[in-house]
């Protein structure tokens, strides 16, 4: 079994690039997907971050009211830590439960937002960043995500820097074209993995 770590700031393209490997064949573990189910109604995710950040952060019908809370930690790294303290162990575990159901040969592809500002790179055999210029990311979150320009550049401001995500890349894909260019880097990349895999 081959474990990716697969990175890339917001806007880069991570979300196309795990889509396309997953029709390829690897077996994808989506942090953000699980991310959302440790905190779903009823769970005791859920109910760990109502007992920090109070019950203002529930929609009337019980669920997270995940924009409501995004604006509290978005804006105070100390409320942001908060919330990864109680999310990220309950994703951990998730994950390992995904990874140990998947076959000797597969390439276990662990889709992971911050890789880099979690120093989570030795967790894997290998680390992929998808990478574009932060004017491309910025194009892509206003023109495609809806997000005023103050909004994309928090986000952007809220995770590592290119350079530091970069820095733990063994291997780049580089999304700063349009889509038809993507399709073959990750063909490319996914030729790689299964032979780093000892996969045909």
């Amino acid at each position: 079994m081959l474990k990716v770590g697969l990175t890339g700031g917001i806007g880069a393209g991570k979300s196309e690039v795990s889509r396309l490997l997953d029709a390829y064949g690897a077996v994808i573990v989506d942090s953000d997907k699980i991310a959302r189910e440790v905190v779903e109604p009823g769970t005791p995710g859920l109910a760990a971050v109502v007992a920090e950040f109070g019950p203002g952060v529930l929609t009337p019908e019980g669920a997270l009211d995940r924009p409501g809370l995004g604006a509290i930690v978005f804006a105070d790294p100390e409320r942001l830590a908060a919330l990864n303290a109680i999310v990220h162990p309950l994703v951990r575990a998730r994950s390992a439960e995904l990874e140990s159901g998947a076959g000797p040969d597969a390439v276990v592809v662990h889709d992971v937002p911050l890789l880099a500002e979690n120093g989570l790179a030795p967790l894997y055999d290998l680390v992929v960043v998808v990478d574009a210029s932060t004017d491309t990311r910025l194009d892509r979150l206003v023109r495609l995500r809806g997000m005023t320009a103050d909004e994309a550049h928090a986000r952007m401001a809220a995770q590592a820097t290119r350079e530091q995500r970069l820095a733990v890349a063994d291997l780049v894909i580089d999304n700063d074209g349009p889509l038809e260019e993507l399709e073959p880097r990750v063909r490319a990349v996914w030729e790689e993995l299964r032979r780093r895999s000892g996969g045909r």
